[in-house]
């Protein structure tokens, strides 16, 4: 088996930009979630209220957050390239005591949207706690982690 090595390092340990330039363009889709958990007496209160707060629908708020954090990846996280997303969906879904926060990114490119897909699902739970926070800080933001990625060399599935 192959040695792993870091992409984003050169060989003197200097961060790097990766090269795709000799990359072919292949779809690419990638899907992260992020879990918002509640006291239950909190998340009843906001369920009761179908997840509307003074500041306007939590969860329609979270998702143009993570949206608009998906199309602003490159600009967050230093070494990422910019791309031309094609499609950023989140869903976001009560659960037991918990908002599920699902976000799938596609894009036709020459590297990967994990990074975009994860940086949706993260912003989207932060949005979460934002609006939330009035009532409580003990919410916590949970389980960040990418589900699934095709598109190029490696396929992951969890």
């Amino acid at each position: 088996m192959k040695d792993p090595k870091l992409s984003h390092v050169d060989s003197d340990g200097n961060a790097k930009m990766v090269d795709v330039s000799e990359k072919s363009v292949t779809k690419r889709t990638a899907t992260a979630q992020s879990i918002v958990t509640f006291p239950e007496e909190v998340f009843d209160r906001l369920s009761k209220d179908n997840f509307l707060g003074k500041k306007g629908s939590i969860i329609q708020t979270a998702i143009i957050a993570g949206t608009m954090a998906a199309k602003k990846t490159s600009d967050l996280i230093p070494l990422c390239h910019p791309l031309a997303l094609s499609k950023i969906q989140l869903d976001i879904a009560p659960g037991n005591k918990q908002l599920e926060i699902t976000a799938t990114v596609k894009c036709e490119g020459k590297t990967g949207v994990e990074m975009e897909a994860l940086t949706a699902a993260s912003v989207a739970a932060l949005t979460i706690y934002d609006m939330c926070k009035a009532l409580t800080h003990d919410i916590n933001i949970m389980e960040t982690k990418l589900m699934a990625k095709e598109g190029g060399k490696n396929v992951f599935n969890r």
